[in-house]
C-alpha cells in the first residue's frame, strides 16, 4: 500500500493584477509521504504559498491535480477535513475571541486532540489565554495558531512559515512536537525561509522557482549535487590574442557538445542557501517582476488569498 499522503500533479494557477496575468503555479508536481516532513523552500513569489492554499482547498487551481490522503481538497466532507491540519501565515483566527476560549471551542470539533494542556505548556500559551486575539502580539497569534493546527493531531499538516516571529526556544519545541507528529505517521509539509529548519526537519525538500519545482532530495543529495556543477578554467596568458580566442571558441563548443558550460568557479562548498538562491536566479527569466507583488497582497490580484 502506497504510503504518499500528498500528491500534487502539474498544478497552475494564475492571479490577473493591474490588468496583467501573473503566474504562481506553473506546473507544480510534488508528493510528500506519511511520517516524513517536507519542506518547500524558494525565495519570495515563487509559487509555496499558492500551493498550500490548493492543497488545502482555499484556492482553485486553473489546471492539474490535488489529491491529500487520497481525496481532492476541494470536495472532501467533515470527516476528511477533520484530519487535516492547517497553519496559514496570516489570517484564520477569530479576533474578538479570547486565545483559550478559541482553544477549548477548537478541542470539541475533533474527535482525538493532542492534550490541550500540554500544547499550552510547550508552546508558551499560559500567560496570554484570557486576552482577546487582536490584542496578541505576532509571535504570541504565531503559536496559537500552532497550537490549532495541532490540535487535532493531523494525518496530514500544512504549515506555512510556522515559526516565523518565534523565539529559539519555542521554535526548538516546535520542531520537538513535528518530530513526535510525524513518529506517529503523520505527514508534514512546510514552507520556511529558516534553513536550519529545513534542514533539521525535513526528509525531503523540494525547491521551488518560477511557480514549478526545479530540484528535490535530501539537503545533503541537494547541496551534494550543487558542489558538483562547477567548472574548470584555464590560464591563456602564454598564448597570443589570436590563439586565446581560438581556444575559447574550442572550449565553448566542448562544452555546448556536453551540454555544460565553463563560467562558474569549482571546488566551492555549497549550502542549502546557496541552493535555493541559485534556483531563483537560473530560473528568472521565467518569473514576473509582478508576482511578488501579488502573493504579497493577493487583494489586489483575482482570485482570493495567494
Amino acid at each position: 500500500m502506497s504510503n504518499t499522503a500528498l500528491e500534487v500533479v502539474g498544478l497552475r494557477k494564475t492571479y490577473r493584477l493591474r490588468g496583467r496575468e501573473v503566474r504562481a503555479a506553473a506546473g507544480i508536481d510534488l508528493t510528500a509521504r506519511a511520517g516524513e516532513i517536507t519542506a518547500l523552500l524558494g525565495t519570495n513569489g515563487a509559487g509555496k504559498t499558492t500551493t498550500v492554499g490548493c492543497c488545502v482547498g482555499l484556492l482553485t487551481p486553473d489546471a492539474g491535480t490535488v489529491r491529500v490522503l487520497g481525496q481532492d481538497p476541494l470536495r472532501a466532507d467533515a470527516a476528511h477535513r477533520a484530519r487535516i491540519g492547517v497553519m496559514l501565515q496570516d489570517g484564520g483566527l477569530f479576533t474578538s475571541a479570547k486565545a483559550g476560549e478559541l482553544l477549548r471551542y477548537a478541542q470539541g470539533l475533533y474527535p482525538r486532540t493532542w492534550p490541550l494542556d500540554d500544547l499550552i505548556a510547550r508552546l508558551e500559551l499560559g500567560d496570554f489565554l484570557g486576552r482577546v486575539v487582536r490584542r496578541l502580539s505576532g509571535g504570541q497569534k504565531q503559536r496559537l495558531s500552532l497550537a490549532l493546527a495541532l490540535l487535532g493531531k493531523p494525518d496530514m499538516l500544512f504549515l506555512d512559515e510556522p515559526t516565523a516571529g518565534m523565539d529559539p526556544q519555542v521554535r526548538r519545541q516546535t520542531w520537538q512536537l513535528l518530530r513526535e507528529l510525524t513518529a506517529d505517521g503523520a505527514c508534514v509539509l512546510l514552507t520556511t525561509h529558516h534553513m536550519e529548519e529545513a534542514e533539521q526537519l525535513a526528509s525531503r525538500i523540494a525547491i521551488v522557482a518560477a511557480g514549478k519545482v526545479v530540484a528535490e532530495g535530501s539537503s545533503e543529495d541537494l547541496t551534494r549535487l550543487a558542489e558538483h556543477q562547477g567548472t574548470l578554467s584555464f590560464t591563456t596568458s602564454e598564448m597570443s590574442p589570436e590563439d586565446a580566442k581560438r581556444f575559447a571558441s574550442r572550449v565553448r563548443d566542448l562544452a555546448a557538445e556536453f551540454g555544460t558550460r565553463v563560467s562558474v568557479q569549482a571546488g566551492q562548498r555549497r549550502t542549502l542557501e546557496d541552493v535555493v538562491i541559485a534556483a531563483a536566479k537560473q530560473h528568472s527569466l521565467e518569473t514576473d517582476p509582478l508576482k511578488d507583488a501579488a502573493i504579497a497582497n493577493p487583494a489586489t490580484a483575482t482570485g482570493k488569498k495567494a
